[in-house]
């Protein structure tokens, strides 16, 4: 398998150093967090761009998915949707990412029936540009979606190969789903696998892997030999956890031990 961590982790963090972080911990990529407040987002020019790709080439580690914000089934004009859309993947092309993530974003008021279908018709109409950008998008396991069975109830009347799924183990294990039943639905749509630790369904501060409640180990055992593996640890939410760097060498470890 193959690992990568999310900036998530390391919030603000420049950009030549978080190459040189994976580099020095073993990790074959990372997953960078899209948002105004880190240095990689859609508004940032093209120059910006060319400096990522080139610290990040030097270090050997690849850029694996621009962590976008983008919420698909959320109620609302869907221009705003789409623009958004291209932001994202036009900023993965650039830096050579395979997969921009995006979140479900159902609210209330809406059928079940209507979030469904408001994220499948967005992604189906963008699932051309992400072809022509060479981009894959990826819906998160996450918010009104957050069980691998939802999320194939987008996904499959999509039915394109540039729109796929990011599992997020947490949060189909929140839903009540086991892994071999989260996998079994994912699997024909799988991009990438998203891991974390926690103590328990009612803390959910990020805790080192292995030392937390999640089935981490039945997860991976299920994932193919070649599979992406990300370790989204929720620091810019959980300022008082842990400092992710410290932790990296031995979570990266850890996956390797659980996944053989």
């Amino acid at each position: 398998m193959k690992y990568a961590f999310s900036t998530l982790g390391v919030p603000g963090m420049p950009m030549s150093d978080v190459a040189r972080l994976a580099d020095a911990t073993g990790y074959d990529g990372v997953e960078l967090r899209a948002h105004p407040e880190e240095p990689v987002h859609p508004s940032i020019g093209v120059e910006e761009r060319a400096d990522v790709v080139e610290q990040f080439d030097a270090a050997g580690v690849r850029i694996l998915a621009v962590a976008g914000y983008a919420r698909v089934a959320a109620p609302g004009d869907d221009e705003p949707v789409y623009e958004e859309l291209r932001g994202l993947l036009a900023l993965a092309r650039d830096l050579g990412a395979p997969y921009v993530r995006v979140f479900p974003g159902g609210g209330d008021g809406q059928s079940q029936e209507e979030a469904d279908a408001t994220a499948a018709r967005r992604l189906g109409l963008a699932a051309e540009t992400a072809a022509d950008m060479g981009v894959r998008i990826l819906l998160e396991t996450h918010d009104s979606h957050r069980t691998g069975a939802a999320a194939a109830r987008v996904l499959g009347p999509v039915g394109h190969k540039n729109v796929g799924a990011l599992w997020d183990v947490m949060h189909t294990w929140l839903g009540g789903e086991t892994p071999v039943a989260a996998h079994a639905v994912l699997a024909p749509h799988l991009g990438y696998t998203q891991v974390k630790d926690i103590a328990s369904a009612d803390d959910t501060t990020p805790l080192a892997l292995g030392a937390g409640v999640l089935p981490l180990g039945e997860c991976l055992g299920l994932l193919d030999d070649d599979a992406w593996v990300c370790w989204e640890y929720e620091k810019r939410w959980y300022p008082r956890a842990a400092d992710l760097p410290d932790l990296l060498t031995v979570g990266r470890e850890y996956l390797e031990q659980v996944g053989r």
